[in-house]
């Protein structure tokens, strides 16, 4: 399927020309967080040489190691380590992709998606069989059945890996961490679209039914939880035996949500997010950090008017999920969407509007000024952030009338500016680095075509 885009020139021409944007100036921004792990495969090899967790392995079993398509920090590090401790204890690992229906929910797509994240049988020195087959192994009391990766099923134990953090669509005391790697990742398509097919309103008590069925009858020995900090490194590694799984999770919860990073403000006129993807959040911009959610069973972050995403991160492989949550985007993000590996997600968890196109600009300037035209700003200059992506906040370009704001805060130093942003011979903007030191190029409008 190709998508065509014509744009009608002269109607931009008209409502767009006589935008004034605001000056901005590059920040500096120092979040205060728990430092990262050194010493990463050092201290999950200490998490499996526990009492208690050293011994649920020996000598010629199988071990099936989920992974999942989340980015984790340093992802192929934990999970070298794992496959090291339970070598180390003379059972064979292997490693399954454990993502639902991401990687356009085929079994080559998921080891791609795998390879993207730095994990391959090289890496992590163990073999990746990726297989879309499940087995039920139970039911929960609805009557809805409860998948699992055939080849888990069959090995003698499995180990997953998981990040524990707030999900982007639901709340509840289990969201994006152990629980729904059980319900969502081990079970594969199958038990991503039996977990989400009530929708996101009955998530919060699907993902830990689902789960505990799986913890009965699925021979889930440990869940190695990794908690990161506000620059997504993790901190903290920790080996949770199966039996404690559903009774730590909340707790880790609670610690990941203090973690999180955020933006120094509660409210802005427009946020602009030089790009979005799949290995950035599991819907393009982490929607805790720009406060816009595909669902209404979500809630938190600033209050932001209109939305602006202006790339797509090639390390996405295409898949723009999250882009409809913006207002605007730009035909270079449209031309690099590939609908395979986008629409899949979307039709899995039943929440069609985070692949909805927005209003779509032929440039940054174009996109940037529709926004500020539609944000409401009337009598008072327009309060507007931009961000490279959701896991890059250290660095900020902030429009003038913020600027009071920051003043005497020991978090946030000015380093440039103000001054005009700064756009190619294209109309889109140059890398943030780079445009915190150069200033606008002079360009009639006709010339951004």
């Amino acid at each position: 399927m190709r998508i065509e885009l014509e744009i009608p020139e002269h109607i931009l021409h008209d409502l767009l020309d006589g935008v004034d944007l605001p000056r901005f100036a590059t920040l500096s921004y120092t979040i205060r967080t728990p430092p990262a792990l050194r010493d990463l495969g050092s201290a999950v090899l200490e998490q499996m040489a526990e009492p208690g967790i050293r011994e649920m392995f020996e000598p010629g079993q199988r071990i099936a190691i989920g992974v999942g398509s989340r980015g984790i920090g340093r992802l192929p590090e934990i999970v070298r380590g794992v496959v090291s401790a339970i070598r180390r204890r003379g059972a064979d690992p292997f490693i399954i992709p454990s993502m639902g229906s991401h990687g356009g929910a085929t079994a080559e797509g998921q080891r791609r998606v795998l390879a993207h994240l730095g994990v391959t049988e090289d890496s992590v020195d163990a073999p990746i069989v990726s297989d879309m087959d499940t087995v039920v192994i139970g039911h929960i009391a609805d009557g809805t059945a409860v998948h699992l990766d055939r080849r888990a099923a069959g090995a003698d134990g499995i180990v997953f890996v998981a990040r524990v953090k707030p999900h982007t669509a639901f709340r509840g005391p289990y969201e994006s961490g152990l629980a729904k790697m059980i319900a969502i990742g081990l079970g594969k398509q199958a038990g991503a679209s039996t977990t989400h097919a009530r929708g996101f309103g009955e998530m919060a008590v699907m993902v830990p039914e689902m789960a505990r069925i799986a913890l009965e009858k699925a021979p889930i020995r440990l869940a190695i939880a990794v908690i990161e900090n506000a620059h997504d490194e993790p901190y903290k590694v920790l080996g949770v035996p199966s039996v404690q799984i559903l009774d730590l999770e909340p707790e880790l919860l609670v610690e990941a949500r203090a973690a999180m990073p955020r933006l120094p403000f509660d409210e802005c006129d427009v946020l602009i997010i030089d790009r979005i993807g799949k290995n950035i959040s599991g819907d393009g911009a982490d929607p805790n950090i720009t406060g816009r959610y595909p669902t209404p069973y979500a809630h938190g972050g600033p209050q932001i008017t209109k939305h602006v995403v202006l790339d797509l991160d090639a390390a996405s492989a295409g898949n723009a999920n999250g882009v409809g949550t913006a207002d605007f985007t730009t035909v270079r993000l449209v031309r690099k969407l590939v609908l395979a590996q986008t629409y899949p997600n979307a039709l899995t968890s039943t929440v069609a509007r985070p692949v909805a196109l927005p209003m779509v600009l032929p440039s940054d300037h174009l996109a940037i000024a529709a926004a500020l035209l539609t944000c409401n700003a009337v009598g008072r200059p327009a309060t507007v952030v931009r961000i490279r992506d959701t896991l890059h906040l250290d660095r900020l370009i902030v429009s003038e009338a913020l600027l009071n704001e920051v003043q005497g805060r020991a978090d946030i130093e000015v380093l440039h500016g103000p001054a005009p942003l700064a756009f190619d011979e294209l109309g889109n903007l140059l890398d943030l680095d780079e445009s915190s030191e150069k200033q606008v190029i002079g360009l009639e409008m006709h010339d951004v075509w």
